[in-house]
């Protein structure tokens, strides 16, 4: 594969207009189908397989145009002090919102409060309630914008008036300003490293020339691949990152070799051959990470997964072509690595006693002292992931917006006026196609609900006009994210086993709530088949890649531990609110349901990521005859210092996506900043260090069945070495002709 990538990185080198021309063109093929593509289409949300998805399609069979999985919006009202919502002048106001909301487009009905007893009983609070065509994210924004125009109506009376509702959702916010700042501090740290503005350049261009594909391919196929905004945004995320890393190994490397005294077409071969390989199989980690997200089941996950994986694959390709093509046409100005620091050494101390860089002193210290470097690291990453262990998993609701927002407003002023449990109604749907009496066991349902802890209301069963399906409404005592809500539904769902058994009725709950539990588990019930797919499949890669069992087994215990650790501050910050304002999370509570899947996904791939960029250097030193111990302080030596870069303008992204207002959006870019900055700073940058110093030659045993059966990939450029002989071997026989020539 070095080989094969050298002259591919000579080849864009040589013909660079070619390639940059290509790569522009794809650019603009791509903003030009986003630009003309029709707005996405249907992004409703669904769980196959879960009783909560089988009783939602149920209604949609049983209760033709009831629109089951249809946008619902709440107004919310609250009299002023005083007064009552019964009182004629606010009675007037309610009947015109009303009035003026079922004259709506996409409206399929509209609550009266005062006659579905929808006011409190203390007569302050009352709600009406809308029922959409399209489920919510597919609404016109002129249709939100009809329900936010009847809300400021009635609040120009005087009432207190607020909107609840998925109705109300639209495309989530990254937070423009944070992103803007992560890549300002990614700037910052490319001129640190690679010490000029033009080669601190070339990485962002490119990133962002890969992710401007790749979120434009994605526009252009979201509305007939039936793409959401979120995965925009995991693309845009995953993107920037992997894209500035990647070029920046490759710059790094082009330099290094440039210090060794190669032309620069030569050098950039040769990073393209060596870097690039590390890049390729780095990508590929990553790549498989995000499409082993298919195998959850969610459609919503696969399709976050698969596309933010393709925007990887087009950052890897970019890095292979597009950047050695860049440095053809920066020609000097991206100087030898080094060439500034040791001019400047050999200023300030006499030859010879130039101080060690930083890596290298960090890697002897390790060396010395494995085991006490090895014992901290763990025990260190041990304490921060014990909160893992009280982690509650859910998804964010209204409950959990900013106060600052109408939805969280609407949310509160109905728990004051009905319950906390009013805002987690739960549907119970009632098949009675196997009943003999459909009506008398639906009402003995209704009454073995009551009975259960947590409830406060059920309504009496509603049927369809065929008789054979009704729906009860249930309203929790409780929260909905909380446990005795979740507790709850397990209880009717027992109790419909129940009614099952004894009527041949099914029972089906369902629900926002519901949904969510159901979600929950499904995740929880897929994430070992996950994590033992994904992280087989990247082992049996890392195995070719490193000619070891030991390096691979590390590497994956190494993430295993930094995600758990990162796990643990995601609990302590979203769950317990530990220092919580500091991020601006103004609300806690249960942990987003895909959480811990997502990030063993999306944070297995970046650890590999940083394993192969700094193992594979060792293993090239290893290789060319160094002893282990000197193969880690040469690896610390050429990798150290861009392992560190890479990983603070990870962080740098990823943070930037903390200032977004949408809560899964925060939760996601501070869950994989520091899940970076633990894998990054901690397991590769230590543990991994001492764990090899500690291993010896060890580290790097393979079978010989085995070294034998496993394809050579040339990772460490053995490949690159022979060219290097052969060349020898031509300019010693150009030489012996020139002499006989002479003679």
């Amino acid at each position: 594969m070095a080989t094969f990538l050298y002259k591919l990185g000579r080849l864009a080198f040589r013909r660079r207009h070619f390639v940059a021309l290509i790569w522009v063109a794809l650019l603009t093929l791509a903003g030009v189908g986003a630009a003309s593509a029709p707005s996405a289409g249907s992004t409703s949300f669904s769980i196959p397989g879960t009783e909560a998805q089988k009783a939602f399609d149920l209604l949609e069979q049983r209760f033709p145009g009831s629109s089951a999985d249809g946008g619902t919006g709440r107004i919310v009202f609250k009299a002023p002090e005083g007064e009552k919502m019964t009182d004629a002048a606010n009675k007037a106001t309610v009947a015109k919102t009303v009035k003026e909301l079922r004259d709506g487009s996409e409206v399929v009905s509209v609550s009266d409060p005062f006659t579905t007893n929808a006011v409190s009983k203390d007569g302050t609070v009352a709600y009406t309630s809308v029922k959409y065509e399209a489920p919510g994210m597919e609404l016109a924004e002129s249709t939100r914008e009809a329900l936010e125009k009847a809300g400021d109506e009635a609040r120009a009376t005087g009432l207190t008036v607020d909107i609840g509702g998925d109705a109300l959702q639209a495309a989530a916010e990254p937070g423009a300003a944070g992103e803007i700042v992560g890549i300002a501090i990614a700037a910052v740290v490319l001129v640190i490293t690679l010490g000029s503005l033009v080669a601190a350049g070339l990485p962002l261009l490119t990133a962002i020339i890969g992710v401007g594909i790749g979120v434009s391919t994605i526009t252009a196929l979201a509305n007939a691949l039936d793409l959401g905004d979120t995965t925009s945004t995991l693309a845009l995320m995953i993107g920037l990152a992997v894209g500035i890393d990647y070029a920046l190994f490759i710059v790094s490397r082009y330099r290094g070799e440039l210090a060794e005294g190669r032309d620069r077409e030569e050098a950039a071969g040769r990073a393209t051959g060596t870097a690039g390989s590390a890049v390729v199989f780095a990508g590929l980690t990553v790549v498989i990470a995000l499409a082993g997200l298919s195998v959850v089941g969610v459609p919503m996950l696969t399709k976050m997964g698969l596309a933010a994986a393709g925007t990887v694959v087009v950052a890897v390709l970019i890095a292979l072509t597009m950047v050695p093509a860049l440095l053809g046409y920066a020609g000097r100005k991206v100087r030898p690595a080094g060439e500034k620091r040791k001019a400047d050494k050999a200023k300030a101390a006499p030859e010879g006693q130039a101080k060690p860089a930083l890596g290298v002193r960090w890697a002897s210290f390790v060396i010395r002292r494995p085991a006490a470097v090895l014992l901290l690291g763990v025990l260190g990453l041990g304490a921060i992931a014990v909160p893992a262990t009280q982690l509650e998993l859910g998804l964010p609701d209204d409950g959990s917006q900013p106060t600052s927002t109408t939805q969280r407003r609407a949310y509160d002023l109905l728990s004051e006026g009905f319950g906390p449990g009013f805002n987690g109604t739960l549907m119970v749907v009632y098949d009675a196609a196997g009943s003999a009496d459909p009506k008398a066991d639906a009402t003995a349902l209704t009454d073995r609900i009551k009975g259960l802890d947590d409830v406060v209301t059920v309504t009496p069963a509603q049927f369809n006009k065929v008789g054979d399906t009704a729906t009860i409404t249930v309203i929790p005592d409780s929260k909905p994210s909380s446990a005795q809500t979740e507790d709850l539904v397990h209880a009717i769902r027992a109790e419909g086993a129940d009614v099952k058994a004894d009527t041949g009725a099914n029972v089906l709950v369902t629900g926002t709530t519901a949904m969510n539990i159901d979600f929950s588990q499904k995740l929880t019930d897929a994430l070992v088949p996950y994590l033992a797919l994904v992280v087989g499949l990247a082992f049996l890669l890392l195995i070719v890649v490193f000619r070891s069992i030991l390096v691979p087994l590390k590497a994956a215990l190494g993430f295993l531990l930094s995600v758990l650790a990162a796990l643990g501050a995601v609990v302590a910050v979203f769950q317990w609110g530990w220092l919580s304002g500091l991020i601006g999370v103004e609300e806690t509570g249960p942990i987003m349901s895909m959480m811990p899947i997502f990030m063993v996904g999306v944070v297995f791939g970046l650890a590999m990521d940083y394993e192969v960029f700094l193992v594979t250097r060792m293993r090239e030193a290893y290789v060319h005859g160094e002893s282990p111990s000197q193969a880690i302080v040469t690896g610390f030596r050429h990798s150290s210092r861009v392992v560190v870069a890479a990983a603070i303008i990870m962080m740098a992204v990823f943070g930037g996506f903390i200032s977004s207002s949408e809560s899964m959006i925060k939760m996601i870019g501070f869950g994989l900043a520091i899940a970076v900055f633990f894998d990054a700073f901690v397991v590769r940058m230590a543990i991994v260090p001492a764990v090899l110093a500690l291993l010896g030659k060890k580290a790097w045993w393979l079978p010989k069945w085995l070294d034998r059966a496993l394809p050579n990939v040339d990772v460490e450029g053995e490949g690159l070495r022979t060219l290097d002989d052969d060349k020898d071997d031509r300019d010693d026989k150009n030489d012996e002709d020139r002499e006989l020539v002479q003679v």
